[in-house]
């Protein structure tokens, strides 16, 4: 079974060495695994969260962009976007926060934090929140959601965020699901061995306490940076305690066992701090050197970028836009053309029947889905040039004619007027496709 597992990159900074160790290496390791699914996105409308400066927000989608390019994602395997070009995903946020408890929305982290810290200041409980702030999970849950992700790697301060968006799910399924599960209910991850490295003096690398570590910085910048790591005042030739030093847990984070293991004889044996410092700068200077090239390199060609994110939306519209179109239809935001209607009587078939969803795609051209009871998809159509053509379709396929359906290995398509009109999915064997073949004849059979 494939994993899908999906990552948002909040753009409000430029990533440094501590990202990259405890972030997007591991990531882009996992992205590799023939068995995942792996979505990551720019999560830019959870920047206008957090920052009110736009020179900031742009330069920082750019930055990290090209970081994780540069780093080596794969786009071909993995589908890397922005969630701003992924217009489905507010549209999806509405739906969501119809469903959102208040309750549940007071009770988020971040919300609360602020609540308390203008209570103790003697302010309005809700100075300064923004709506943004307040509904943030939703929006995550609509991130989470819209994809189907099976898993969402977070730190320890999202988990909650996960296990809100799998509340909000699980109350949308229950509403609208008619006994579908029409969200696939998501699980937070948290990675117990990914790095979380030291600064420069000791603390966690973070750029609230300005002791980070330039990723992609000119290479004198990262000597000077690692230049500046608190060490003990031991001598030359005095023995250092590797388990002590945050420089050794540096090292140890980018070398190999080989490597490590020489490392920790020379501190033992007095190697002087200075020497042991320029043996981080070339350890890392060889991890990063290349890929420092590419990130510049593609940061001075910001079309190319651009390029690459907007292959990775339309991508990912693959998957949104059908299923928003479902989740509109779950909801009754149908169109009137898409309940199969009785041809003698006007009325509704009953529950029983299958129904017609029309919906429209980027290119502006429109297609059809024949849906069961179930929400199974019995029909997918061909693209046609506009919603007359498309609706013509559909009446004929009601009106009780004789049904031209071939098998096509393990799928089979629908013909009509000597052209396949709509083909039905892949299917396990012949066995399997033949049973769907029948399903499809029923739901299209003149009722009684």
């Amino acid at each position: 079974m494939t994993i899908r597992i999906l990552t948002g990159i909040t753009t409000t900074g430029t990533p440094h060495l501590g990202n990259y160790a405890g972030a997007i290496r591991p990531a882009i390791v996992a992205s590799r695994d023939a068995d995942v699914d792996s979505f990551y996105f720019l999560a830019d409308y959870h920047a206008l969260i957090k920052c009110d400066d736009p020179a900031r927000i742009q330069r920082s989608r750019l930055e990290i962009a090209a970081t994780w390019l540069a780093c080596g994602l794969d786009t071909d395997k993995a589908t890397f976007y922005r969630q701003s070009d992924i217009p489905e995903i507010p549209e999806l946020t509405w739906l969501l926060t119809c469903v959102a408890a208040k309750g549940l929305l007071n009770r988020a982290h971040a919300y609360k934090a602020s609540v308390d810290k203008n209570v103790e200041n003697g302010e309005d409980p809700d100075a300064g929140v923004t709506m943004g702030l307040y509904s943030y999970p939703v929006l995550m849950a609509a991130d989470i959601l819209m994809f189907n992700a099976h898993k969402v790697p977070v730190g320890r301060d999202q988990i909650q965020h996960v296990e809100m968006a799998r509340d909000i799910g699980q109350r949308f399924n229950h509403l609208f699901g008619a006994g579908r599960e029409l969200f696939t209910l998501p699980e937070a991850v948290i990675e117990e061995e990914v790095a979380t490295l030291p600064g420069l003096d000791g603390r966690k690398m973070s750029k609230s306490y300005d002791n980070t570590i330039p990723l992609f910085g000119s290479a004198k910048q990262l000597k000077d940076a690692i230049a500046r790591i608190v060490t003990d005042s031991r001598a030359p030739g005095e023995p250092k305690d590797p388990d002590s030093s945050h420089l050794y847990t540096l090292y140890q984070a980018f070398s190999t066992p080989a490597q490590l293991a020489a490392f920790r004889a020379e501190l033992l044996d007095g190697l002087a701090w200075g020497e042991a410092k320029q043996r981080l700068f070339q350890l890392l200077d060889n991890e990063l050197g290349e890929a420092r090239e590419r990130y510049h390199a593609l940061i001075e060609r910001p079309a190319d970028l651009e390029d690459i994110l907007l292959a990775g939306a339309a991508k990912a519209r693959k998957t949104a836009t059908p299923f928003l179109n479902e989740l509109r239809e779950a909801v009754g935001l149908r169109s009137f053309r898409s309940n199969v209607q009785s041809a003698d009587t006007g009325k509704k078939k009953a529950a029983k029947s299958a129904r017609f969803v029309s919906f429209r795609e980027d290119d502006g051209s429109f297609r059809f889905r024949l849906l069961a009871a179930d929400g199974e998809q019995l029909l997918l159509s061909r693209t046609f040039a506009d919603g007359k053509s498309s609706g013509l379709v559909t009446k004929r396929l009601q009106d009780g004619s004789v049904l031209d359906i071939r098998a096509e290995g393990t799928s089979y398509g629908l013909w009509l007027d000597g052209e396949v009109v709509g083909q039905g999915g892949e299917f396990a064997d012949s066995e399997a496709r033949d049973a769907a073949v029948q399903r499809l004849r029923e739901a299209l059979a003149p009722q009684e």
